[in-house]
């Protein structure tokens, strides 16, 4: 009963799961559970981030600065991992593998550095290949600056497009006056690379002068969700907003996303940050949350294993602790459903290469969710 648990899938609905901008919204409220819940990787602190190798064995990143190499019911500790910055919100955070990864060997990892002349942290992104339970031929391929002791938002999720083109993301760490909007600073941007580290010759942003050139669009606050539409091969993100504001959106290039001059969220202490949801040249979200659920992980359903979750996305809740289902219409969220409520704050939730869904949850570890037949 301590590893498989029953999860009913839908729990009454209160304020605190209201979403202002689609009061239509229906509530999902199936007639019996369609999965289990089974504790597949056990004692784990803080799993920020993991994936699947090929031989599907997985990949996972403690917060702490941990990696993980789980094979055949055991864990492995990988040594030779980056120095991470381990303050707040930082630390060693994403992690993803090359999409050839069979033919290179590539592994790319997200983690905030103290690399640089400043006191302090930034996001860095690095490749490295796994060898012998180590990280061997380590490349540091991004680093943010400059370096700040704040413990804000760092962001930061990694995803491959079907050109093989790296994205990430990075917070605006707690700049968020300065950041977002400036071209020549970092933070608060999602960024484009090739996979050795390169900067594409079409970003957007390569003949303004001064601009950093990796950046692929900007005004946003701090994305911990980034994934491939896997019908539209387009970028999608998640991320936090203030108290209120919470979003998802379809990343263009060149796109402002519009944080700070317009949101859907007040400061945590109730002023107005704002009195704009909407700029003309700045881009809307699909979605937005009112309260904020406090977004982490997502992914997108794309097999049968689960009855009617084809097309969904799945976002974690780390304010509210549960999964969250999302219904899907033309780009359009119709219906919402909550899941696993209570059993913590989930960080990063995948669809493995068996079509079963994996979801981490700090204090606790890796769920795989069994369906139903």
């Amino acid at each position: 009963m301590k590893n498989s648990i029953t999860i009913a899938l839908l729990f009454v609905v209160s304020l605190n799961y209201s979403c202002a901008q689609n009061p239509e919204n229906k509530v999902i409220t199936p007639k019996e559970p369609v999965f289990s819940t089974e504790l597949f990787v056990d004692e784990l602190q803080i799993p920020w981030g993991f994936t699947f190798l090929p031989d599907k064995s997985i990949l996972i990143t403690e917060k702490e600065g941990k990696l993980i190499h789980f094979r055949n019911g055991k864990k492995t500790i990988i040594s030779n991992v980056p120095e991470v910055y381990n303050r707040g919100q930082g630390g060693l955070l994403d992690i993803e593998i090359h999409p050839n990864y069979q033919e290179n060997g590539f592994i790319y990892l997200s983690y905030a550095s103290t690399e640089g002349n400043e006191k302090g942290g930034h996001t860095a992104i690095m490749r490295a290949k796994l060898k012998n339970n180590a990280l061997i031929e380590k490349e540091l391929l991004y680093k943010a600056v400059p370096n700040t002791t704040k413990g804000q938002h760092f962001g930061s999720r990694i995803v491959f497009d079907n050109d093989g083109y790296l994205y990430f993301s990075i917070g605006e760490r707690g700049d968020r006056d300065i950041n977002p909007q400036d071209l020549k600073r970092d933070g608060g941007k999602i960024y484009r690379l090739h996979d050795d580290g390169r900067i594409p010759k079409d970003n957007p942003f390569v003949d303004v002068n001064g601009a950093k050139t990796a950046i692929y669009s900007y005004g946003h606050r701090n994305p911990q969700g980034l994934i491939k539409h896997p019908l539209t091969g387009e970028i999608w993100d998640n991320e936090h907003g203030p108290r209120g504001g919470d979003e998802i959106n379809i990343i263009k290039k060149g796109g402002n996303y519009g944080w700070p001059l317009v949101t859907y969220g007040i400061n945590y202490g109730g002023t107005p940050i704002t009195d704009k949801t909407e700029m003309k040249g700045m881009e809307q979200p699909i979605h937005f949350w009112v309260p904020s659920i406090a977004p982490s992980g997502m992914t997108y359903v794309t097999g049968n294993n689960y009855k009617n979750w084809k097309g969904s996305l799945l976002v974690g809740s780390l304010a509210f602790q549960y999964l969250e289902r999302l219904v899907l219409d033309d780009n359009k969220v119709i219906a919402r459903e909550k899941l696993m409520d209570g059993l913590g704050r989930v960080r990063a939730v995948k669809e493995g290469p068996d079509g079963i869904i994996y979801v981490a949850v700090e204090g606790k570890g890796i769920y795989k969710l069994i369906p139903k037949m």
